[in-house]
């Protein structure tokens, strides 16, 4: 259970200013667009020269197309929510479940013991082969696609909490004892704070892992969302769309993860280990 996404500075790295910062990320940015303009420039030109078949495999301007023909008709807005919704109120019962689990677990030695072989099972074993089990019991509806969001969601969470519970400063915990604070106010005014940069961290794997749970739903046991339009649109040989609608896969998963880090961020900036 020792898996979990390690903060980004440590307590003796040097604050940096927010310009170098900003033109780092700028560097950074501008390079990543660089290095996507080749990929899909040789994309287009090995379509464009025939070394493979955009019939069979799309392409760059074909997928351009077929978005635009997608928003144009309406028939993106419909999977786009269905996909949306799924990994929203997935990753709403994962935080309202996962937070408070974690930090109880990562605060008690025996639970930690009990249940630390099971969630590293769980975390390590691809979520994708309880399919049928899950197909079994809940049939092939929004409750299966729901459980399946949430299961692939719940463990990157659970193990980065309880990370953070366990490495709470010594300092912190030995003040609440000195003025008598109940398990319950310790959980609350201390345990939390403390390993909040541990918990957005968790939710920012979270929230990946959950697009990824509602896709592989979708494409295995669904009528509706993006993961469904790129099966239907692949069985009729509708490639454009297809890729089309892995764009819109690829660009909302960015927005989700960037989201996240921009919270990160934002709510954590006062923690020398974030």
């Amino acid at each position: 259970m020792t898996t979990h996404v390690s903060p980004a500075r440590s307590a003796t790295s040097p604050v940096e200013h927010p310009r170098p910062r900003r033109e780092r990320r700028l560097k950074s940015g501008t390079l990543g667009l660089i290095g996507l303009v080749v990929v899909l420039g040789a994309w287009q030109l090995c379509a464009w020269t025939g070394v493979v078949d955009d019939r069979f495999t799309s392409s760059p301007v074909g997928a351009v197309g077929g978005l635009v023909e997608m928003i144009r008709t309406g028939d993106l807005w419909l999977p786009l929510l269905s996909t949306v919704s799924s990994v929203v109120y997935g990753m709403i019962i994962t935080i309202v479940v996962g937070i408070p689990l974690g930090l109880i677990i990562g605060r008690s030695r025996i639970l930690f013991d009990l249940t630390e072989p099971v969630v590293s099972i769980m975390y390590a074993v691809p979520f994708v082969v309880f399919l049928p089990i899950v197909i079994f019991w809940f049939g092939i509806g929004a409750e299966a696609r729901l459980v399946i969001v949430v299961w692939s969601a719940a463990f990157p969470l659970l193990i980065n909490v309880i990370a953070g519970a366990r490495n709470i400063d010594s300092n912190y915990l030995h003040v609440a004892r000195v003025f008598c604070a109940s398990r319950l106010l310790t959980l609350r005014a201390i345990a939390f704070p403390a390993t909040l940069p541990f918990i957005l961290a968790g939710v920012r794997q979270a929230v990946g892992r959950a697009l990824v749970g509602a896709i592989v739903a979708e494409l295995f046991m669904g009528n509706s969302g993006l993961g469904y339009v790129v099966q239907t649109e692949t069985s009729n040989v509708e490639m454009d769309n297809a890729m089309a609608a892995i764009v819109v896969i690829a660009v909302l998963a960015v927005l989700l993860t960037r989201s996240v880090a921009w919270l990160e961020r934002r709510l954590t900036f006062w923690s020398s280990s974030v």
